[in-house]
């Protein structure tokens, strides 16, 4: 069975806290098997047959059911964040004191609204480039490594979601891609 990453945005802020064990229930209840989080609640991992849009939203649904608000959902396969990796959209940068951060779209837009790459206002975290669902930026401390997520959803008028590029490759690391069983 393929593995997919789902990210929560925003799962435990205005005061709702939300256990891991109570999600890896929830998302158990809803079928999907081997369900486990890393680091934070906001960061599933499950198995299933389902595809990416019908996973989103059985999990937005049984989400908003279980907790009384709205939970963002963004669904990637192991192979896309293989791809991230692979990408590399950091390599050009300096390491030190900087953090590199993927911001996840829920679609990919016909054509990218923003010139890249751009500093965010009053700062000096820079986006520096999309790709299809994700956008790349890297924030140097501080309270920049919030500034991403704001400022996209709010220039690109959608809900976004961001991690550290060190969770992608966590991911890819501790959960390889399933091979896919071969029909007799």
């Amino acid at each position: 069975m393929p593995r997919f990453v789902i990210f929560l945005r925003a799962i435990n802020v205005g005061g709702h806290t939300v256990k891991k064990e109570k999600l890896q229930e929830a998302f158990t209840d809803l079928g999907y098997c081997n369900v486990s989080t890393l680091k934070q609640s906001g960061n599933l991992i499950v198995e299933t047959d389902e595809e990416p849009e019908e996973i989103k939203q059985k999990v937005e649904n049984k989400l908003r059911d279980l907790l009384g608000y709205e939970v963002a959902a963004f669904v990637r396969t192991i192979p896309k964040f293989k791809a991230i990796v692979k990408l590399d959209p950091f390599k050009e940068l300096g390491k030190e004191r900087a953090s590199f951060l993927v911001t996840f779209l829920p679609a990919a837009p016909l054509m990218f609204p923003l010139t890249l790459p751009l500093i965010i206002p009053k700062s000096t975290a820079q986006i520096i480039s999309a790709d299809g669902t994700e956008v790349f930026s890297v924030t140097h401390g501080g309270s920049e490594g919030a500034l991403p997520n704001p400022f996209l959803e709010a220039k690109l008028k959608l809900k976004t979601t961001t991690r550290n590029m060190n969770i992608i490759a966590e991911i890819v690391d501790k959960f390889p891609e399933r091979e896919p069983k071969r029909k007799s």
